[in-house]
């Protein structure tokens, strides 16, 4: 018996929907305030990952938007045949928001003990970051408001920065990309403190009855 065109449509949006592949990147990465107001689901998971691991959201989202642009589904470019044409490899198994690869995610899954946490997934992803963050200080002494330091962490591994793999001529890129999250990070600080002022002044306040 053939289904119907029109309910194969629809199961097929509903899987996507539930799946969640339909979800696009905010119009705008330039303001966190405005990304949090238009996909308020977010701003719930980086406050969440921000008071259970000490992981300040202006940090957080400041790595997610250079590892991925906020893109759900973002992977590294392929390796190069002759430097010239794409091959079928990857460069890693890095995918998703947080760029997290296949070991460090499955260590997470482990240690925080969320199995069914899926790298394409925002909620999941954000709280990655944030364990990722707690345990660069942990294992590399960095301060959790360091963005600079954490994102050198973040792209070479705890052992890698523990040994000092950022530093040098051949590292000068990605010390400009740390400084750039860097950067980020505290423009994303100063728009939550404004957008938060302004949130609290549009409150109602209680009057106590003398």
């Amino acid at each position: 018996m053939r289904l119907d065109r029109r309910l194969i449509a629809a199961l097929l949006c509903a899987l996507f929907a539930l799946s969640g592949c339909a979800t696009s990147p905010p119009s705008s990465v330039e303001n966190v305030c405005r990304i949090f107001k238009e996909k308020k689901s977010w701003a719930r998971a980086a406050e969440r990952a921000e008071k259970r691991y000490g992981a300040p959201r202006s940090i957080t989202m400041s790595i997610v938007r250079q590892e991925s642009a906020f893109e759900q589904s973002a992977k590294p470019p392929r390796r190069r045949i002759l430097f010239v044409f794409p091959g079928f490899r990857r460069q890693s198994s890095a995918y998703g928001y947080a760029q997290a690869t296949e070991p460090t995610w499955e260590l997470y899954q482990k240690e925080t003990g969320r199995p069914g946490a899926r790298r394409g997934k925002f909620e999941d992803a954000i709280d990655f970051v944030g364990w990722y963050m707690r345990e660069s200080k942990r294992r590399s002494k960095i301060d959790m408001d360091d963005a600079y330091g954490q994102y050198l962490a973040y792209h070479e591994g705890w052992g890698g920065y523990n040994q000092g793999s950022w530093r040098g001529r051949r590292k000068r890129d990605l010390r400009a990309v740390a400084a750039r999250v860097a950067r980020n990070a505290d423009t994303y600080a100063a728009q939550l403190e404004e957008c938060t002022k302004k949130r609290d002044r549009g409150r109602p306040t209680l009057q106590l009855r003398r």
